[in-house]
């Protein structure tokens, strides 16, 4: 219970970070450096990061490519709710992980739609010459959310063994990989990143410790 209570503080702690960071990205350093002379908050570290990189439009087509293998993953979980209730003929017999995945999921879809309306910043430059939102990265955040969850499912539902373990690390590998892509490809300010990475990170704790809650209450 003193874990569970610490992954909570911890999500909360996150979200709290991400909220700030947010906050501050609307006055701190705010200066019309994007395309169209959009505003950015944070323009001299974004400019200066920006400026590193530079855009590589084919790291970020691959990425954007790469980015329906966790929408793959999280399809994958719904069908396998799915054929349980249709199996059980009970949703309160669907399996509890599966059904808090479920609104999981639904939390970080509503996270993501709640930033396309919302938009605090945009991109870095034109995609088909079109200034499109940009914060939170929303393929960072659907990484960092569906990735780690996905590993913790398959943690509880494959039995211990080397290739548990391969799979583990190819998609801990691919987690990292697409982030860094992300971050290197020149789509998004180094805050749209840091943003996606504090608020999945809140997330996927809370999910972590609701886990763990349920499986108390089972045992009980």
């Amino acid at each position: 219970m003193k874990t569970n209570r610490g992954k909570l503080c911890l999500s909360g702690f996150f979200f709290l970070l991400f909220l700030l960071w947010t906050i501050a990205l609307q006055f701190v350093d705010v200066l019309p450096i994007g395309p169209n002379g959009s505003q950015v908050g944070f323009a001299s570290l974004n400019g200066f990061f920006h400026g590193l990189t530079g855009v590589h439009m084919m790291v970020y087509t691959i990425t954007d490519w790469l980015g329906f293998v966790p929408i793959i993953f999280a399809l994958g979980f719904a069908m396998l709710g799915l054929s349980q209730l249709i199996k059980r003929k009970s949703l309160c017999k669907v399996d509890a992980d599966i059904l808090i995945l479920g609104g999981f999921y639904i939390i970080v879809m509503a996270a993501y739609s709640f930033f396309e309306v919302f938009a605090i910043n945009f991109r870095p430059v034109l995609i088909n010459g079109n200034l499109e939102a940009s914060y939170p990265s929303s393929t960072t955040l659907l990484v960092l959310c569906v990735m780690p969850t996905a590993i913790m499912q398959l943690r509880r539902r494959m039995k211990p063994s080397n290739a548990k373990r391969a799979v583990e690390y190819m998609l801990a590998g691919f987690t990292v990989l697409m982030v860094l892509g992300r971050l290197l490809s020149g789509v998004h300010w180094l805050s749209d990143i840091v943003g996606g990475m504090l608020l999945s990170e809140s997330l996927v704790l809370m999910y972590a410790s609701i886990i763990n809650w349920s499986k108390g209450i089972r045992r009980a």
